[in-house]
C-alpha cells in the first residue's frame, strides 16, 4: 500500500513571515495567504488545541461540498454554534438536513422573491428615511438595520422595527458567541457574558411563534415561519431554524452590502458606472425582479465584492472516516477547514486576484467550476442564495439612485467574525440626489 504523503506544515521561517503578515494588514488572513503562497492547496495550521487540515482550490471545494459530503460533517459538537443553533439547518447532517431542507424551501423558492420585493423597499426606506444630507453614516450598522428589518419582515412576517434597539446587543452578542475565540483551542472555556442575550433572542423568537399559532390559520401562510408551524414541528425546532436564519441570514447580507459600498466608494469609476445604470431604469413604483434583472453592471459588482471577501469565509468540517485527498491521509475525527476566501484569490484561477474587477464577470464570471464559492456549493449550497442576490441588488440600487456617497475612512480590514466584515466599519459622507439626477 502506498504511504499517503504527509501534510505540508509552516516550519519556523514560513511561521515568521505569517506572523509579519498578520501585523501588517493586521488580519488573520493575511497569515492564511502566506501558509498558501508557501506550502500550497494543502496545509496545517499549528496552534496549540487546533491543528485543522486547510484545503484551498476548486479540486477541494469538490472533494468537501460533493465527493465525500457525507463523510465531511458540519455538526461537531465541540463548536459553539451548535450550542447555539442546536438542530438548525446549518448544523445538521444527512437525512435530518435534506427534511429540513425540504421543508424550508417554499418559503425561500426563487418564486416567493417577487412577493418579497415590497417588504425590502420598505425596509430600505424606513432606514434611510433617517439619513439627511451631509451626514456621515457606518454602513456596516446602517446595513445591519436594513437586513434584520428585511428578514423578519419577509421570513417572519413580523415587523422588527420596535426590537431593533432592545434586540441590537443581544444579535451582536449571539455573533461575537460564534466568532472565532478562545473556544477555539479552550473547548471548555466557560463564557457567561453571552447567556442573558441569548436568552432574551429565545425569549423573542418563542413569542412569534406563540403569537402565530394564535392565529390558527397558517396552512397558506407565504413566509418560513407559517410554513415551518403548518408541518406540524416542535416550538423548539421551529425556534432553531428561525434563529439559523436570523443569524446566518441578515449577517451575510450586512457584510455583503458593507463590502460592495465600501468597494464602489472605493472605486470612483465603478461607482458612477453603477450609478448610471440605476439612474436608466424608469424605477417609478414598485420594482420588480425583472427590472432588478436588468442591473448587469451592479450585478457583476456584487459578484465581484462576494469574490474578494465572501462573508462565509470558510468552511469546516469533521472527517467521520479516515479520508485520502490527492494522496494526504485525513483521519477519522479531523477538523477540515476549505478556504473559500484563499480559493477565490487563487493566482492559479484568477487573473489579478487582488483587484476589484467587477468586468471579470460580465460574461458569466469563472470558467472553472467550484472557483467562485461565495454561496457554497452541490447539495448544501446556500438556501437562501436567490433571496439574497435580489436583497443585494434592491438595496443598493435604491441607495444609489437616492444618495451620493463619499467614502471618509478608506483604512478598512477584514475582519473575522462570523462573517467576513469590513473594520472599524464603512463611514460614508451622504448627500441627497435632486430627482433629476
Amino acid at each position: 500500500m502506498e504511504a499517503s504523503r504527509p501534510i505540508p506544515t509552516p516550519d519556523s521561517q514560513t511561521g515568521l513571515r505569517a506572523l509579519q503578515a498578520m501585523l501588517r494588514e493586521r488580519h488573520p488572513l493575511a497569515a492564511l495567504q502566506v501558509f498558501h503562497d508557501e506550502l500550497g492547496d494543502v496545509f496545517r495550521i499549528q496552534l496549540p488545541g487546533f491543528t485543522p487540515v486547510v484545503l484551498v482550490g476548486p479540486q477541494a471545494a469538490r472533494f468537501v461540498l460533493v465527493e465525500e459530503r457525507g463523510e465531511l460533517l458540519w455538526r461537531n459538537e465541540a463548536d459553539p454554534v451548535v450550542a447555539l443553533l442546536r438542530h438548525g439547518l446549518l448544523v445538521e447532517d444527512g437525512q435530518a438536513h435534506d427534511d429540513l431542507r425540504r421543508l424550508m424551501n417554499p418559503a425561500l423558492h426563487r418564486r416567493m422573491l417577487e412577493r418579497y420585493l415590497a417588504e425590502m423597499s420598505q425596509a430600505v426606506d424606513q432606514v434611510t428615511s433617517h439619513w439627511h444630507d451631509g451626514d456621515v453614516v457606518d454602513m456596516l450598522v446602517e446595513m445591519r438595520k436594513i437586513a434584520l428589518l428585511i428578514l423578519v419582515g419577509t421570513l417572519f412576517g413580523a415587523d422588527f422595527q420596535p426590537e431593533l434597539q432592545p434586540l441590537w446587543q443581544p444579535i451582536l452578542d449571539s455573533i461575537r458567541f460564534i466568532s472565532p475565540g478562545i473556544w477555539m483551542v479552550w473547548h471548555d472555556a466557560p463564557r457567561p457574558q453571552y447567556r442573558s442575550g441569548l436568552q432574551r433572542l429565545d425569549d423573542y423568537l418563542y413569542r412569534l411563534i406563540r403569537e402565530r399559532r394564535a392565529l390558527g390559520d397558517f396552512r397558506d401562510a407565504p413566509d418560513l415561519l407559517g410554513s415551518l408551524i403548518a408541518t406540524g414541528m416542535t416550538d423548539d425546532l421551529i425556534r432553531d431554524q428561525l434563529l439559523t436564519m436570523l443569524i446566518a441570514g441578515h449577517d451575510t447580507s450586512t457584510a455583503l452590502l458593507s463590502w460592495a459600498l465600501f468597494l464602489l466608494g472605493s472605486h470612483p469609476q465603478a461607482y458612477q458606472r453603477a450609478q448610471d445604470e440605476v439612474d436608466a431604469f424608469n424605477f417609478s413604483g414598485q420594482v420588480t425582479i425583472e427590472q432588478l434583472s436588468g442591473l448587469r453592471y451592479l450585478d457583476s459588482v456584487i459578484r465581484e465584492a462576494l469574490r474578494l471577501y465572501p462573508p462565509i469565509h470558510l468552511g469546516s468540517r469533521l472527517a467521520a472516516t479516515d479520508l485520502d485527498y490527492q494522496g494526504y491521509r485525513i483521519p477519522a475525527g479531523e477538523r477540515v477547514i476549505y478556504s473559500i476566501y484563499l480559493t477565490q484569490r487563487h493566482r492559479g484561477h484568477w487573473q489579478d486576484p487582488h483587484r476589484f474587477l467587477p468586468e471579470r464577470h460580465a460574461s458569466g464570471g469563472q470558467k472553472t467550476p467550484y472557483t467562485w464559492l461565495a454561496f457554497g456549493g452541490g447539495p448544501r449550497n446556500c438556501i437562501g442564495a436567490a433571496f439574497g442576490q435580489v436583497e443585494a441588488k434592491l438595496v443598493l440600487a435604491t441607495v444609489l439612485r437616492r444618495f451620493d456617497l463619499q467614502l471618509v475612512e478608506r483604512h478598512v480590514r477584514p475582519h473575522m467574525g462570523a462573517t467576513l466584515e469590513p473594520h472599524p466599519g464603512v463611514r460614508m459622507r451622504l448627500k441627497l440626489r435632486t430627482p433629476s439626477q
